[in-house]
């Protein structure tokens, strides 16, 4: 008999693991809270906690910056773009990410960092007042209450598969492990924790792709079988599925010309660029450095490793969808009982193959890996979120000119406040068959007017800043119009006046939103009052000495200690694999 308001166990779990498994993931945990402790140490103050006290070296910072997206997106998110699209989800990497974290470095962080600003939104305030810094602020803080509760959900699912609870029990549990360590110590504890992340999810997820591709007879093998099953119960041609261009199965475009236009315009501009050079959850990391010259190298040092995740992330998606009975039934249009959430979702792509492939002690490792992946990736949204809601929320409308302490206390009780929230948003995401359907929404929304507005503020020194928040506000209505009218784009919500789907739906809410912003920002800067040219000194590029962009003493390093050659390093790079798949 079950007790009212207790929650049950299942009788069954996806995953069948043994008390090695279970050793080792208590073994990482172990280290996460005791680095949470010993982060706790070294905060006294408020930059300390939000900041980590501008101390932290390139290379560590490096590893966070790319740690810190390596949650959700990354791993389910991915790994269902693999099993359901294939090679085409390597855009999300190449187009999609490598460009923008290289021009963040190089162009941008200058900026940031310079300013002394102690957040994205705050740079917005002095760039363009409170209008427009308040509508950032907000829509950031919005953002990322939704984007926790994605990573959480996903690790709470992983606990449900391993121990059986129901979901919102595992919910509980997995946001009680991320408040503890962010609790006590700040961005510090999220920074040192997400590189000893890093390391761990490579060693969960490279096993798998090595295993799974013995299985299935190496590259040409999988190339085979996908060839096999494509276009069965809808499922994407075998073309479509094994070259990255031009990636029609991705983008829902029937025309080759418009998904290219799509992927290098929609996901490769508008999203990447507003996601990587303006959401703080990122720029965090390398504000958190010890120099200018750190700043600019935290995202190029992160590049490096991040051109390679798709081959611990895609590729086992793909693998997923052949190797795995329940994944390539679902891919073949059946409705499959089982997964996660009740019914196997591409999103389980992971867990299955983890399932069939991985002996014991192997596949505790997998666990403590996925595990530390949706950590990362929502303790780096509650860190920025905290920061945001004590900085520019707070402490600019709310209740001003407290002692530190104060914000400190704030900042702390913040992070407590997001974590419960995360609970309730968890349950949207598990509404979603491919979680990035639902990530590139909200991107759509969030970011894309936000890069718009940046850009533009950032390169012509006459925009004003009542053009500031009215393109925000603007373009993110822009946006939600687009996801709105598209079918599928908002589930139950839509009206499907736009012949637009999944992710391609978001690729044009996107553009629609970065173009709607630029317009309506120049026409409302020629009829309003711009600032001074000498207040924007440190904010506008034409503005700005040259000297105060760069650090001098970078001249003297070799070059793979310096910021333009080891950018042109990882540029070539990613042409490269561009041209190879």
């Amino acid at each position: 008999m079950t007790v009212p308001g207790v929650v049950a166990l299942a009788t069954e779990t996806l995953i069948d693991a043994s008390a090695v498994d279970y050793l080792i993931i208590g073994i990482y945990f172990a280290f996460v809270i005791g680095i949470g402790v010993m982060a706790s140490r070294q905060v006294s103050d408020s930059v300390d906690f939000f900041l980590s006290g501008r101390s932290l070296p390139a290379w560590v910072t490096g590893l966070a910056f790319v740690s810190a997206n390596l949650g959700a997106v990354e791993i389910m998110g991915m790994s269902a773009n693999g099993a359901q699209f294939g090679l085409p989800a390597v855009h999300y990497f190449w187009i999609g990410a490598i460009p923008a974290m290289l021009f963040l470095g190089v162009v941008m962080m200058p900026f940031y960092y310079g300013s002394q600003a102690r957040s994205v939104p705050e740079f917005m305030l002095r760039r363009f007042g409170t209008g427009a810094h308040l509508v950032n602020a907000i829509s950031f803080a919005v953002a990322q209450l939704l984007i926790a509760g994605i990573n959480l959900y996903l690790l709470g699912s992983i606990i449900q598969a391993l121990l059986g609870w129901n979901l919102t029990l595992a919910l509980v549990a997995a946001a009680i492990v991320v408040l503890s360590y962010i609790t006590l110590g700040g961005l510090k504890a999220a920074i040192y924790n997400e590189v000893l992340q890093f390391f761990v999810i490579v060693a969960a997820l490279l096993p798998l792709t090595l295993i799974g591709l013995d299985q299935v007879g190496g590259y040409e093998g999988l190339k085979d079988k996908i060839t096999e099953n494509a276009g069965v119960g809808g499922s994407a041609s075998a073309a479509e599925q094994l070259n990255s261009w031009p990636g029609t199965a991705l983008t829902g475009f029937s025309s080759d010309i418009l998904s290219v236009i799509g992927i290098v315009f929609g996901l490769g501009f508008v999203l990447s660029f507003g996601y990587w050079t303006t959401n703080f959850v990122e720029v965090q990391r390398a504000m958190a450095t010890d120099s200018i010259s750190s700043a600019r190298k935290t995202p190029i040092i992160g590049a490096f490793p991040k051109m390679f995740v798709p081959f611990i992330t895609i590729l086992p998606g793909m693998i997923a969808a052949v190797l795995v009975s329940e994944i390539a039934q679902t891919k073949a249009g059946e409705t499959v009982e089982g997964g996660a959430s009740g019914t196997v979702k591409y999103n389980d792509a992971l867990l299955y193959l983890m399932r069939d492939l991985l002996p014991n002690g192997l596949l505790g490792v997998a666990i403590a890996g996925l595990m530390a992946a949706f950590m990362a990736g929502m303790a780096a949204n509650v860190s920025a979120f905290n920061t945001v809601l004590s900085f520019d929320l707070w402490q600019t409308y709310v209740v001003k000119d407290r002692p530190d302490g104060y914000y400190l206390r704030v900042g702390r009780w913040a992070t407590v406040g997001a974590t419960v929230i995360a609970i309730g948003t968890a349950q949207l995401a598990a509404n979603f068959s491919n979680i990035m359907d639902y990530l590139q929404t909200l991107f759509g929304f969030f970011n894309a007017p936000l890069f718009a507005t940046f850009i533009l503020g950032m390169f012509w020194k006459r925009m004003t800043a009542t053009a500031g928040w009215v393109g925000l506000v603007s373009g993110t209505l822009a946006a939600v119009l687009v996801a709105f009218l598209s079918e599928g784009t908002l589930g139950g919500l839509s009206v499907g006046v736009l012949p637009l789907s999944g992710q391609g739906a978001s690729f044009v809410a996107a553009g629609a939103a970065f173009v709607v912003d630029i317009v309506l920002s120049i026409v409302v800067s020629l009829v309003t009052v711009p600032k001074p040219p000498a207040e924007l000194t440190g904010l506008v590029y034409s503005e700005t000495p040259k000297e105060d962009l760069v650090d001098a003493a970078e001249a003297t390093r070799p070059w793979y200690q310096r910021t333009l050659p080891l950018a042109g390093v990882a540029l070539g790079m990613v042409v490269v694999l561009n041209v190879a798949f």
